[in-house]
């Protein structure tokens, strides 16, 4: 796909949107089920069934997968797709390009071995390589415009409204 057929593709998208931006407004969804054996809970993923479980650093068996883990390849998929949109619509050929997440944390906090440690990552960091012939301040665009554009990076770093709640079934 080229900057034009991406745009054509898109126009009547963003038209839409212009005309009546409640329809931009979507609500995305996930369920889980802890009707598994073991500590694990089946998550359905609209293509198949994950099964979710502890991080052997946490006592897991490591067979199951870490929910850290996918919120870093959720990362790293929104990242990369919206790299290779980006790079289409401001026409940066790429030949190829790997993209990277990390994430750091102490495990002390969710196993509550130290109070004073907190839960979740201390520190992600994203990293891009790719194998082009455009100048750098074409990269630079790239790189400003993947950030702003990533609907994973933007929400893991402006961090949303989130509410909590349980009911009886």
């Amino acid at each position: 796909m080229d900057a034009a057929e991406l745009r054509q593709m898109q126009a009547p998208i963003k038209e839409r949107y212009k005309t009546d931006p409640q329809a931009a407004m979507i609500t995305l969804k996930a369920k889980g089920s802890t009707d598994s054996e073991g500590i694990a809970c089946k998550v359905e993923t609209g293509r198949a069934l994950a099964v979710a479980g502890l991080h052997p650093a946490t006592g897991g068996s490591g067979l199951e997968l870490c929910s850290g883990d996918m919120l870093l390849e959720a990362l790293v998929a929104c990242a990369g797709v919206t790299l290779k949109s980006v790079a289409t619509a401001i026409e940066v050929p790429l030949k190829t390009g790997n993209v990277y997440a990390e994430g750091d944390l102490d495990f002390r906090g969710t196993l509550g071995v130290d109070k004073e440690t907190p839960v979740g990552f201390a520190e992600i960091r994203l990293r891009f390589e790719v194998d082009t012939s455009a100048p750098q301040d074409k990269l630079d665009l790239l790189l400003k415009l993947t950030e702003r554009y990533c609907v994973v990076y933007q929400t893991i770093k402006n961090g949303p409204k989130i509410s909590v709640s349980m009911q009886r079934m």
